[in-house]
């Protein structure tokens, strides 16, 4: 797919515009720092843009505040006493010596162990620490994805974790491919399943546009509340690039 990609700036704010062989114009605001985003037709001009966006200004500005205003981790030093979540709850992390393989265990529902060996730097803690994420994800998702891709009648051909800076999720419609943000293994369950059934729903519908919010409501009608269990959840201190 031919794409094109440059900014311009309406009322004073930086809009990315990114010019693809689709048929409707979608704009979206993302997190950490309200990106303001537009997908537009290869023939859809700046000036139509412009006008698009002007006529969302309030709402780019609600969901703007709504990021400014979610809560943010500090940056995590991987030392014992730190908080750290696992689908949704949050668990102190106790850092112990071993001479054994680096492996992670849950204490209850308070207490992450982080066994690594004595002298292991911040990096190679948060490195076992997001192995054991990865792991749990990858048990997770088979189940969730088999339930849902029988509902919706669609089938992947292949599907991955990764960390994303931008997204929860992504779907190749092509490809029929879906990633899901190794995030959400800090998540709630049910923003999990949300994700999936998002993304699958592209298989049917690429565009967010009637057909595809009537596709979400039909199969998981409580999808919006997950979406903003999502989205007010804390934030990891991350470095987001664009």
């Amino acid at each position: 797919m031919n794409t094109e990609h440059h900014e311009i700036h309406v009322n004073g704010l930086a809009v990315q515009i990114v010019r693809k062989d689709i048929k409707n114009l979608h704009l979206g605001v993302y997190p950490p720092n309200g990106r303001v985003r537009v997908a537009a037709p290869l023939a859809v001009n700046d000036g139509a843009v412009r006008l698009a966006v002007i006529g969302k200004l309030g709402w780019i500005k609600k969901r703007r505040a709504s990021f400014t205003a979610q809560a943010r981790q500090s940056e995590r030093e991987m030392v014992s006493g730190e908080s750290h979540y696992y689908l949704g709850h949050r668990y102190r992390l106790r850092v112990i010596p071993s001479d054994g393989p680096a492996r992670v265990m849950l204490k209850g529902r308070t207490t992450i162990e982080l066994h690594v060996r004595a002298g292991a730097d911040k990096e190679a803690r948060a490195l076992v620490l997001n192995r054991w994420y990865r792991e749990r994800l990858r048990e997770l998702i088979p189940p969730l994805l088999a339930k849902w891709e029988e509902i919706l009648g669609v089938h992947t051909s292949n599907w991955g974790i990764k960390k994303m800076k931008t997204k929860w999720g992504s779907c190749n419609h092509d490809k029929r491919r879906i990633w899901l943000n190794l995030e959400l293994a800090k998540k709630p369950v049910q923003c999990l399943e949300y994700l999936i059934v998002h993304e699958l729903a592209h298989l049917i519908e690429w565009n967010h546009n009637n057909r595809f919010i009537a596709l979400m409501d039909r199969h998981l009608p409580g999808w919006r509340l997950h979406r903003q269990e999502l989205n007010s959840a804390p934030l990891a201190k991350e470095t987001w690039n664009y």
